[in-house]
């Protein structure tokens, strides 16, 4: 198997340093080596089992959350080890944002779903323009201004997944991570999810694991190809293939594997 890494400049934001990831004695995700460029679309691609979301997990840290899991190696963010003891998960989960797969709005209303964070975390900052600046930003506020005290479980699911975007950047972080953010969503909905991406990279770094290839294309800047093999003992584990910029990897990738992946002949 090859490996292949980008070698970064000074907008390096998040750094993978030979990760591995481990739930229990199992391998999950084998020596990776990537870094992440502020202000981009990152995309994570490649079939089911390859580590993608996993890998995604580890920077906001929420596989701590899961009995027996563990990194080894080194994830950086700014240049500080994101599992450092003295590095607070809490508030790497502030700083780094996670939109699921599927819209998990709070059984609240749209207003106290934007507003949450804020609020346990006792912000001092006004609440109703958090709540629209948020809304705005996830282009949503046109649709909800004059519903506000409606239930976010009211929505349809791309206001759904909108609203959970919302309620992320109200936590204003400065990455926020997508795991298959639009695979329950339907193809209009989809293209306004993906619409917001552009957009929202603007002011933020984006890491997204996608199934679909097309979708990869159209919205990010760069493309991570994993893959998974067997193990000794049936269990397999992921690893990374190739990363470069995503009409590399889509129009001329260096990997017959990344090819053959790409151009639909296996996954």
């Amino acid at each position: 198997m090859t490996y292949s890494t980008i070698t970064s400049s000074t907008d390096t934001l998040l750094q993978v340093n030979n990760v591995s990831v481990y739930y229990g004695s199992v391998l999950a995700l084998r020596d990776v080596f990537l870094d992440i460029p502020k202000q981009q679309v990152t995309a994570f691609i490649g079939p089911s089992g390859c580590g993608k979301s996993t890998l995604l997990r580890c920077f906001n840290r929420m596989n701590d959350l899961i009995p027996g899991a563990r990194v080894e190696g080194k994830i950086s963010y700014r240049g500080k080890d994101l599992y450092d003891s003295d590095v607070d998960a809490v508030e790497v989960r502030r700083r780094v944002g996670m939109v699921f797969q599927k819209p998990n709005p709070f059984p609240k209303s749209i207003y106290d779903n934007v507003a949450f964070g804020a609020r346990i975390g006792n912000s001092k900052e006004n609440l109703d323009e958090l709540v629209e600046r948020s809304l705005r930003s996830a282009a949503l506020w046109d649709e909800v201004k004059d519903k506000l005290k409606a239930s976010g479980l009211s929505l349809s699911g791309g206001q759904q997944q909108r609203l959970c975007i919302a309620r992320a950047i109200a936590m204003q972080p400065e990455v926020i991570l997508m795991d298959e953010p639009c695979s329950a969503l339907d193809p209009i909905s989809t293209l306004r999810i993906e619409d917001l991406m552009h957009k929202l990279k603007q002011q933020y770094t984006i890491v997204i694991v996608t199934h679909n290839m097309q979708q990869a294309s159209r919205v990010s800047d760069m493309t991570a190809f994993f893959n998974a093999e067997a193990a000794e003992g049936g269990n397999r584990f992921g690893y990374l293939v190739e990363y470069d910029k995503t009409g590399a990897i889509f129009n001329s990738p260096q990997q017959q594997a990344t090819q053959d992946y790409v151009s639909g002949r296996f996954g």
